[in-house]
């Protein structure tokens, strides 16, 4: 398993790619746990990329969203 976390577009787009090549692993090989941990990654990428798509109704809300994920 050569997983690395997901930083960028690319990273993403990689990881799809492999996903789709281990998509129909059987249940509890190495390649079905990849699976599962790629996953998981490209959830938490997709939520991030949610997270900075604030409505731009509210400048505020966004700002502060910023400032949190920066630890500001």
């Amino acid at each position: 398993m050569n997983v690395k976390p997901i930083h960028n577009e690319a990273d993403y787009n990689a990881a799809l790619a492999r996903v789709d090549t281990l998509w129909d692993a059987a249940p509890g090989t190495p390649e079905s746990e990849e699976l599962e941990v790629l996953a998981v990654l490209i959830g938490n990428y997709e939520g991030d990329l949610d997270q900075m798509r604030m409505p731009e109704s509210d400048p505020i809300k966004a700002i502060t969203c910023f400032m949190e994920q920066r630890g500001l």
